[in-house]
């Protein structure tokens, strides 16, 4: 029994040893092949005409972040001022930049730090300015594991987490970064 104990210490402290090395990388890996896209292409959605589309967000942008302004105002963008555009704005480039940063491993804590807020944000309008219903908002402890805001969200942001806490990883910007800084 004791070979058995010691076998099981052994295996088990070796990928303790590794998780500072795998877990981030790791991390960065499903985030990539998970949600980089399915960002980039939300934030597609939200580019208006042009070279400068990017700040000329679409009428969709408005819709899917203020809802209910863009309903009380008969969908005349014209009428919400410079603050929804901010937030359109500032949440396009976040949806392009974060989701980057994150997968280059580069300001990775603070990138997904970002991406937690933009998360957690993103929910709520989804819950009080869309009225997901509650299958789509879903609830922990139950026996369904499929609900797009509860369950599915919940799994981004334990990800993410992962990133803020253990930072990038080995093979990433931020270690490149902080290496030449520690040489030079």
């Amino acid at each position: 029994m004791n070979a058995v104990i010691s076998l099981h210490h052994l295996v088990f402290s070796m990928l303790q040893r590794t998780a500072a090395f795998l877990l981030p990388s790791l991390a960065r890996l499903v985030f990539a092949g998970v949600l980089l896209v399915y960002f980039w292409n939300s934030a597609l959605t939200k580019i208006g005409d042009g070279i400068l589309g990017i700040f000329k967000p679409s009428l969709g942008a408005y819709a899917q972040i203020f809802p209910r302004q863009m309903e009380a105002v008969g969908y005349d963008v014209s009428q919400l001022g410079a603050f929804p555009w901010l937030v359109v704005t500032a949440g396009t480039l976040a949806e392009f930049i974060l989701p980057a940063l994150i997968v280059l491993g580069l300001f990775t804590r603070l990138a997904a730090l970002g991406m937690i807020g933009f998360t957690i944000v993103q929910s709520l309008t989804d819950i009080v300015g869309h009225h997901a219903d509650a299958a789509t908002v879903g609830r922990w402890f139950d026996r369904a594991s499929d609900a797009l805001i509860m369950d599915q969200r919940a799994f981004w942001l334990m990800l993410l987490v992962t990133l803020v806490l253990m930072g990038a990883g080995p093979l990433s910007l931020d270690r490149l970064l902080s290496r030449q800084a520690a040489s030079g």
